[in-house]
């Protein structure tokens, strides 16, 4: 097994505006494997695909086999075909899908697999990236610089997608299907995964303010980025996992900044000072005219 040292934590939440919750998110820090599933197809049938592809993904990912990138697409298109056979054989589940973004780390790396809208962002040194691209048509327009991500959050297209889990078969290595990319991941890092119903409400820069507030505490970060949406509006379903590298700095003791405190000095005794000069000078010229007295 390899462990990873890092402090992570997810939350989750209906929203202002739904009653139940389609989003899903799965955490194993040990296997450094985290997982954001968004599900599609509406209350009962999006819950499923949810869940059917957690259990996928969290069963093949925990059989270490292969390299992670061979088991990240084995795991998702075994996801996605579990939901696609579940919902031809339930007619309650027909057109269910769902969405998803999922991180294994392993020696200081970050391979990720991504399909759909939900996003992986990258926070560190002041600086957030976005690692993955959405695949729908203001996604897409929106990592072109087509769009402003402030007109891409308003845009009344921007749940629409073109890449799912669940809607038709596929293999492992299909083209168009699975995004698969790594980078590195050091000590300094910090990862968020989130549902579209966090990234809707709050820009990259909001996202980085909340993050950078971390104090050791990552559930604490996690639940802030979500009261946060819910602030903002909270129009869908909000889940957010929150990964932070050991020295991550957040806002340490050596980035916190200096409290305003006022510093009062103490007034200088301007007139016993005075006084004392005035006496020394006095005693200094007695001495000089008892000295000239005695020549």
């Amino acid at each position: 097994m390899v462990k990873t040292n890092v402090r992570s934590a997810g939350a989750s939440d209906p929203g202002r505006v739904r009653s139940n919750n389609e989003d899903a998110f799965h955490i194993d820090a040990e296997r450094g494997i985290f997982l954001v599933v968004d599900g599609i197809g509406g209350q009962a049938a999006g819950e499923k695909a949810a869940e059917i592809a957690v259990q996928r993904v969290r069963a093949r990912l925990e059989r270490q086999t292969g390299t992670a990138e061979q088991r990240i697409r084995e795991a998702i298109a075994v996801a996605n075909n579990e939901i696609l056979r579940v919902a031809r054989a339930n007619p309650e589940f027909d057109g269910m899908a769902c969405v998803l973004t999922l991180v294994v780390l392993e020696n200081g790396t970050a391979v990720v697999g991504h399909v759909g809208d939900s996003r992986l962002y990258q926070v560190r040194r002041g600086e957030i990236r976005k690692i993955t691209h959405d695949h729908s048509p203001v996604g897409e327009r929106e990592d072109n610089r087509e769009l402003s991500e402030a007109d891409a959050m308003r845009h009344p297209r921007r749940n629409e997608v073109f890449r799912d889990v669940g809607s038709e078969e596929h293999t492992p290595d299909d083209t168009d299907f699975i995004e698969v990319q790594s980078f590195p991941f050091d000590s300094e890092s910090a990862l968020l995964l989130c549902s579209d119903g966090l990234s809707d409400h709050l820009t990259s820069r909001r996202i980085r303010e909340i993050a950078e507030r971390y104090a050791g505490d990552a559930a604490q970060t996690a639940r802030h980025l979500v009261d946060a949406a819910n602030q903002a509006g909270g129009r869908d379903n909000i889940t957010a996992v929150f990964v932070a590298g050991p020295a991550f700095p957040g806002r340490s003791a050596a980035t916190r900044p200096r409290l305003g405190i006022t510093r009062i000095r103490p007034r200088r005794r301007v007139w016993s000072g005075r006084v004392a000069f005035l006496s020394y000078g006095l005693l200094l010229g007695m001495l000089l005219w008892a000295v000239l007295r005695i020549r």
